[in-house]
C-alpha cells in the first residue's frame, strides 16, 4: 500500500510541480511577484499531494515570523524543505550549492534568492553566505537555515555547523528555533506513512549570546519533541484542493 501510495502521488505531484516550475522560469525575467507568488503555490501543490496521496496533515505550534530574523530548522526529511516556501512569504534558504544545478529549478531557486553554499570552500563558502544574507536582510526577508547541515534520522541530535553562529554574531539577529517530527512520517519512499507532522516555532534566542550559551539553546530547542511545546496552537494547515490549471491561468 505504500508503495501504492508513493507512485500516485509522484504521478500527481511531479507533473503539476514541473509544470509550475518552468512557468515561472519564463516569467521570472519579467516579474519578481510572479517568482514568489508561484514559487509559494508549488509548495501548496506539494503539501496537498502530501496530504491526499499519503495521508499527511500539517500543524503549526507557535508564530511564524517573516522578517528580522534567522530561523534555524530541525531537518530529519525532505518534507520541510518544500516547507520553506509554504510557511514563508518570502525566505531566503541556505542550500547547498549542488541544487543550484537541478536543471530549471536550480534556476528559479536562484531566482527566488535563495542562498547556495558551496560547502567544500571554507571560508570563501562563509565570506559568500554573509554577504548574501546580508542583501536577503536588507529586503525585509527571514533567513532560513537548516544547521545540522543535513538531514538526520529522528531521534538523532548532532552538534550544530559553525555557519548558524557566524550569521548569527555578523547579522546581530534574534534566531527562531524550530522542533520538528517529519522524519517519523517522511522517510524514504518505502517508509512514508500516514500521520501528523508537527513544527514547533519556539521563543526566540537573542542576539549577542557567547557561542557556547548560543548554540546550547538552539540545539536543546531544536531537538525538543514539537508536540510538548510552544502551548500557543496556531492552526492545523487546511489545504484546499490545488488543481495545476488555475494555477497555470493565475500565472
Amino acid at each position: 500500500m505504500p508503495f501504492l501510495r508513493n507512485i500516485l502521488f509522484l504521478l500527481a505531484f511531479l507533473p503539476g510541480a514541473a509544470l509550475i516550475t518552468l512557468l515561472i522560469a519564463l516569467v521570472s525575467p519579467f516579474s519578481a511577484k510572479a517568482i514568489v507568488w508561484g514559487s509559494h503555490k508549488w509548495s501548496v501543490w506539494f503539501v496537498w499531494c502530501a496530504r491526499v496521496f499519503h495521508g499527511v496533515d500539517l500543524v503549526i505550534r507557535g508564530d511564524i515570523p517573516q522578517s528580522g530574523v534567522i530561523v534555524a530548522l530541525k531537518h530529519q526529511s525532505a518534507f520541510e524543505t518544500f516547507l520553506t516556501l509554504f510557511l514563508f512569504d518570502w525566505p531566503a534558504v541556505v542550500m547547498k550549492a549542488e541544487l543550484r544545478k537541478i536543471p530549471v529549478w536550480g534556476y528559479v531557486s536562484w531566482r527566488h534568492g535563495s542562498i547556495f553554499v558551496e560547502r567544500n570552500k571554507g571560508g570563501a563558502a562563509l565570506k559568500s553566505m554573509l554577504r548574501q544574507a546580508r542583501q536577503r536582510v536588507g529586503e525585509g526577508r527571514p533567513i532560513v537555515m537548516f544547521p545540522e547541515g543535513t538531514r538526520v534520522p529522528a531521534g538523532e541530535c548532532p552538534p550544530l555547523k559553525a555557519g548558524l553562529f557566524a550569521v548569527y554574531s555578523v547579522l546581530k539577529l534574534p534566531v527562531v528555533p524550530v522542533a520538528l517530527n517529519s522524519g517519523l512520517v517522511w522517510g524514504k519512499a518505502a517508509l512514508r506513512q500516514r500521520g501528523t507532522v508537527t513544527l514547533a516555532f519556539q521563543q526566540a534566542v537573542p542576539p549577542g549570546l557567547p557561542r557556547e550559551d548560543f548554540e546550547a539553546r538552539v540545539h536543546a530547542a531544536i531537538n525538543a519533541d514539537p508536540v510538548s511545546v510552544a502551548p500557543v496552537l496556531v492552526a492545523p494547515v487546511l489545504v484546499a484542493p490545488v488543481l495545476v490549471a488555475p494555477v497555470l491561468v493565475a500565472l
